[in-house]
């Protein structure tokens, strides 16, 4: 059973030695609870490996294609929040997560059968020839709610997970490594799929009139995410059983409702109140961290695209070579997801040994040399006179390379590696404002915070969160040694929550 959120809010309001001794839950039930990222992850492979490439075989121009993808950090920076938001105070009597889930994933289903037969939707609605008007904003209502539909699901999904762990760090621990590698086995079964280019003959009623060879491709492997979508939520869901939250409408039926249950503190200060307590140094490491997704972000959707297009020098709709390339590269993308499971693993270790700042530090310097590869890459590809054969395998390979080598920053960045995660409140919002496919885990037991609980008049202040987040950047910052609330420049007072004290 998960841990009731009452329980857990009046466990952290306690004073020191009253928490309750963790409960241990089993590791099947952990391993059914995670299981539910298998869809949601297979169909984020799809739509990064697939769907930049398919919008352009639409007719959409490629300056144009990356605006469809503003919903990504829109819909992450607006639906997230809302969807934690509300998670953490919902009253059904099916839980506070599972209504979520469902409904994402009930949404997803219906965004991807959108995309998947947007041609279709098209030609039923009258497209002729290479104009496909109507089918383009078919796929845009659908992509842009199969992006809601992720963000909205997400953070319910680890929430519930931090629900049923609660206060236990083993069971935490184990929790979001069975996430994490069910994230990383999908993301690797996702690009595999989209690299197999005969899917069409094993589902031969994807082919029609209004959908070529590749359209098909890409039906039939939403499909494919369809039955993981369908089938995991029928597994995780029942794992676990939700207490429900009392309201306070319903208090006078089933008696007084507890403190904890009944905090409802201004949303706009949960979300942006803890960035009051950041110090000068936490700054410039946020605003490294933007400046590298600067940088990360535009790769992340034109990756096929550039080898389609650039490496084997092939256009959409016009001949082989860009189709090939696509499906190169989303092999490339399924070996790159191996390599970024194993650095994650080895990720801890790395911090320990060489300090986390200069590990990010880096990391930072890794991937720019692979981005200076790439444009030597493209360079001596142009000097090549290839007259639209394929290009040299060795040009081919020297991208994969380069490709595989950026996943190693990759599982550096620090919002892979710090989740918020908050027993009070706020458990349901992702740190990322796009859903990303790649392994998250949580915090090393040496970046934990510990401290003891204080009694305060704040209603439902969000120091854990607070001071969680600021030991683990204080480590990036260069003091390597901090480990606990006592190394911050922190202090409680009652009634008025965390103060930082900035020397």
């Amino acid at each position: 059973m998960a841990i009731p959120e009452a329980e857990r809010l009046a466990a952290s309001c306690s004073g020191p030695g009253q928490s309750p001794r963790p409960r241990r839950v089993k590791l099947r039930t952990l391993l059914r609870v995670a299981s539910v990222a298998c869809g949601i992850q297979f169909g984020w492979a799809l739509q990064l490996s697939l769907l930049t490439p398919y919008v352009q075989e639409l007719g959409i121009p490629h300056a144009f294609a990356s605006i469809i993808w503003l919903c990504g950090p829109l819909s992450g920076l607006l639906v997230q929040p809302l969807a934690g938001h509300f998670s953490d105070r919902c009253t059904s009597r099916f839980g506070r997560r599972r209504p979520f889930i469902l409904a994402g994933a009930v949404s997803i289903v219906f965004a991807v059968l959108i995309i998947g037969h947007s041609a279709d939707i098209g030609w039923l609605f009258g497209d002729r020839g290479q104009k496909k008007t109507r089918a383009v904003v078919a796929f845009v209502i659908g992509f842009w709610l199969l992006d809601v539909a992720n963000n909205m699901t997400q953070g319910p999904c680890r929430a519930l997970l931090a629900d049923l762990t609660g206060k236990d760090h083993r069971s935490t621990r184990v929790a979001n490594v069975y996430f994490s590698l069910f994230m990383a086995v999908n993301n690797v079964l996702g690009f595999a799929t989209g690299s197999y280019s005969n899917w069409f003959k094993i589902f031969p009623f994807t082919l029609t009139s209004a959908c070529n060879v590749s359209c098909a491709n890409l039906k039939a492997a939403f499909i494919i995410d369809i039955i993981f979508i369908l089938l995991t939520p029928f597994i995780s869901l029942p794992a676990t059983h939700e207490q429900h939250l009392i309201s306070r409408f319903t208090a006078p039926y089933f008696g007084e409702v507890s403190e904890g249950s009944s905090n409802h503190e201004a949303f706009l200060w949960e979300l942006f109140g803890p960035f009051r307590y950041l110090p000068g140094t936490i700054w410039i490491i946020l605003l490294v961290t933007a400046l590298a997704w600067i940088g990360w972000f535009p790769f992340l959707l034109v990756d096929t695209d550039w080898m389609g297009c650039e490496v084997y020098g092939g256009k959409p709709n016009e001949g082989m070579n860009y189709g090939i390339g696509v499906r190169i590269f989303s092999l490339g993308l399924m070996l790159n997801s191996v390599i970024l499971g194993i650095t994650s693993v080895l990720r801890e270790k790395l911090c320990r040994k060489w300090g986390a700042g200069f590990t990010w530090g880096i990391s930072n310097i890794l991937t720019s040399l692979c981005f200076v590869a790439m444009l030597a890459i493209i360079a001596i590809k142009m000097n090549m006179n290839t007259d639209g054969h394929l290009p040299p395998d060795g040009v081919v390979i020297a991208a994969l390379v380069v490709f595989a080598l950026l996943d190693i920053p990759s599982a550096m960045l620090p919002f892979r590696s710090t989740p918020f995660y908050s027993p009070q409140s706020f458990q349901a919002i992702s740190p990322t404002l796009v859903p990303l496919p790649v392994p998250t885990l949580s915090i090393p037991p040496a970046y934990r915070t510990t401290y003891p609980h204080y009694r305060c008049s704040c209603r439902n202040c969000s120091t854990t969160t607070t001071l969680t987040v600021l030991v683990f950047l204080l480590q990036l910052s260069g003091n390597p040694s901090a480990t606990s609330a006592n190394d911050l420049p922190i202090t409680l007072r009652k009634g008025k929550g965390p103060t930082l004290l900035i020397p």
